[in-house]
């Protein structure tokens, strides 16, 4: 019988890593947090595209996806460091990551679609939301006077 690749691995470590969510992470409620609150209606997770873009809107044919650095490694970044154990399970499992988000964005592009990658660390400082202002246009409802600027939704820390 064979063995499986985490049966020597600690309950605790087991634990944590099975807790790690595939969607509705905190980047992700952040970024979709910040466009409804400056007048941007989407929808999330339509399962109907190619990699199930986060955050969608369909009139516009724009497709955004919130990516964790370490497990889609972003190109220098410095929060995509390779694990120092089991490298053998990890380089290929992350490596089949970035394949996977660049054919989904390949089809994606090929369908029509603007896609758009915002990344975890990005989240860190304020030029995200400016940057998707711009891919995105103008939002449809006017923000009401009382209601925070946009920088105040990247004070968050990880």
């Amino acid at each position: 019988m064979g063995r499986k690749p985490f049966d020597d691995v600690d309950p605790a470590r087991r634990r944590v890593m099975a807790a790690i969510r595939s969607k509705n992470t905190r980047p992700e409620r952040l970024v979709r947090s910040a466009l409804h609150a400056v007048g941007y209606r989407f929808r999330v997770h339509v399962s109907g595209l190619p990699g199930r873009p986060d955050i969608v809107f369909p009139q516009r044919k724009v497709a955004i996806f919130v990516h964790g650095c370490f497990w889609h490694q972003h190109p220098g970044c410095s929060l995509a460091r390779l694990p120092r154990v089991r490298l053998d399970y990890w380089g290929p499992k992350l490596r089949r990551n970035m394949e996977r988000d660049a054919a989904n964005i390949g089809k994606l592009l090929d369908l029509g679609w603007r896609v758009h990658t915002v990344w975890e660390c990005s989240l860190r400082g304020n030029l995200w939301m400016s940057n998707l202002r711009d891919v995105l246009g103008p939002q449809r409802m006017v923000r009401p006077a009382s209601f925070p600027e946009p920088s105040e939704f990247a004070q968050i820390t990880f």
